[in-house]
């Protein structure tokens, strides 16, 4: 280990005094690490004490790693999926946040349980994030960090980040989301219908024709405006698309759906788009537009995916079995789809 102390002029003619350690292994450089202070003193306090850290850390067999940021860490992470991994909005956007917040500029070598928990407190109380927004923070960054684990052997944060997230589930300030359960009622299903009839006369995005075919495919809104008339087979009742959304498996996931003849009717009274889709406009525009008529008509807590919720339950209360289902919503488990099947207990039969 070699540690010397470097003095300079600054631009205000004041002296400033540079520590800096430096391990060599085999020839080069494992770690570097400086810091500058306006005395020599300072500066000397500064290399003995950390000096001691880096030896009780090598003497308890810690690897030695190079200062690195979080922010580092994160970027690397990012860099390393581009290309090979289409990653969803949500997580983009909160990697963003990450690379953005107070935590990025520590020094992932030292990354304490206090620094974790004191970030996810000011996501909750700061920005009034929920308990599963704020769990999405910690899973991205445990999923950085063991990207960096094995890239460099950086053991040292995963151990951190894992206990600082066994804490907070157990405070419950991080939680898992709750699985939503709102059903549309007939009531609410009619007034909207009779809105987006009576504005789809005016308005570029045609909703009716949407909400119906959402209602009778369980499509989420991003496969119903980006599905293709070339995708659709109305002999054998079906339609494909491309990259359906997957836990792990997104681009490339060519899957067929079940299309009941409601909805082939829906596809077949489309006029033709010059892109070849049915629905030829844009999802996010499609969820304003529903949000905004749940927002006029006083329908409260509804949300487009909620159609998707009800198709299911729906398709259920016909007498569809588990497998059947599956065929309309592309759920490869039961326990997944048991999360979009909320039946009313008057429609469960007496057998």
């Amino acid at each position: 280990m070699m540690g010397n102390i470097t003095q300079r002029k600054r631009r205000d003619g004041s002296a400033a005094y540079t520590a800096q350690i430096r391990i060599m292994e085999d020839g080069k450089t494992v770690l570097s690490e400086a810091k500058t202070f306006d005395r020599r003193a300072l500066a000397a306090e500064w290399m003995r004490r950390r000096e001691g850290e880096i030896q009780a850390e090598r003497a308890s067999g810690v690897a030695t790693h190079k200062r690195v940021t979080i922010e580092q860490i994160l970027k690397n992470y990012v860099k390393s999926a581009t290309g090979l991994t289409d990653w969803g909005r949500s997580k983009t956007s909160d990697i963003k946040k990450l690379m953005a917040s107070g935590l990025a500029a520590k020094d992932a070598t030292r990354l304490t349980v206090q620094d974790v928990i004191g970030h996810v407190m000011m996501r909750r109380t700061v920005d009034g994030v929920s308990p599963a927004t704020a769990l999405n923070d910690v899973v991205w960054l445990r999923q950085a960090l063991l990207h960096a684990r094995s890239e460099s052997g950086l053991t040292h944060p995963v151990e951190v980040i894992d206990q600082a997230k066994h804490e907070l589930m157990r405070q419950r300030i991080i939680q898992k989301s709750r699985s939503r359960i709102r059903r549309l009622d007939p009531k609410e299903e009619a007034a909207l219908l009779e809105f987006f009839g009576q504005r789809d006369v005016r308005s570029t995005i045609e909703m009716v024709p949407i909400m119906r075919f959402a209602l009778a495919t369980a499509r989420r809104q991003e496969e119903i405006c980006k599905l293709r008339l070339d995708d659709v087979d109305f002999e054998k009742g079906i339609a494909w698309l491309d990259d359906v959304k997957h836990p792990r498996l997104k681009t490339g996931n060519r899957r067929a759906f079940r299309l009941v003849s409601a909805a082939a009717e829906i596809i077949r009274s489309r006029p033709i788009s010059a892109d070849g889709r049915v629905f030829p406009y844009n999802s996010k525009s499609v969820g304003s537009a529903f949000t905004k008529a749940c927002h006029l008509l006083e329908i409260p807590d509804l949300h487009f995916h909620d159609l998707r919720h009800e198709a299911t339950s729906r398709l259920f209360e016909r007498g569809y079995s588990i497998q059947e289902v599956a065929q309309f919503t592309l759920h490869d488990s039961w326990a997944t789809l048991q999360r979009y099947t909320h039946l009313r207990p008057e429609q469960v039969k007496e057998r």
